[in-house]
């Protein structure tokens, strides 16, 4: 899912901190087991603006719509020209189809393509806009 997320961002994994050589050897030096290693995943913005991300395994498969809802907005906004605005979405949609999520539906406001409901490949819904 880190892999997934960190193309549709544009963010990317931290380098380790000051003092090791890799996230492998940190997580050695901390007394992580072997078994957890693999548990999570970390992404941060290369620009060091946005906020860290962090992704944790958890063992129960989806089960109903998810509780958070991400919207991915790249068309500039409904103050935007739908002509400017619709291109942007239809561009990042076929990104992200490219990266293994799926076309849910595709949404019109006032009878003109709005914003697109797609998955990520475990099936978490989020919007492009």
């Amino acid at each position: 899912m880190a892999t997934f997320w960190a193309t549709a961002l544009g963010y990317t994994e931290p380098p380790p901190p000051e003092g090791w050589a890799t996230w492998e050897d940190w997580l050695g030096d901390h007394g992580v087991p072997q078994d957890e290693r693999d548990d999570g995943a970390y992404l941060s913005d290369p620009s060091g603006v946005g906020p860290r991300l962090s992704f944790l395994a958890v063992p129960e498969p989806k089960t109903a719509k998810n509780r958070v809802h991400l919207d991915i907005q790249v068309g500039g906004g409904r103050s935007t020209s739908w002509e400017l605005r619709w291109p942007r979405v239809e561009q990042e949609v076929r990104r992200l189809v490219e990266a293994g999520a799926r076309v849910l539906q595709e949404c019109e406001l006032d009878g003109w393509p709005d914003h697109v409901v797609m998955t990520d490949p475990e099936g978490n819904e989020f919007c492009v806009l």
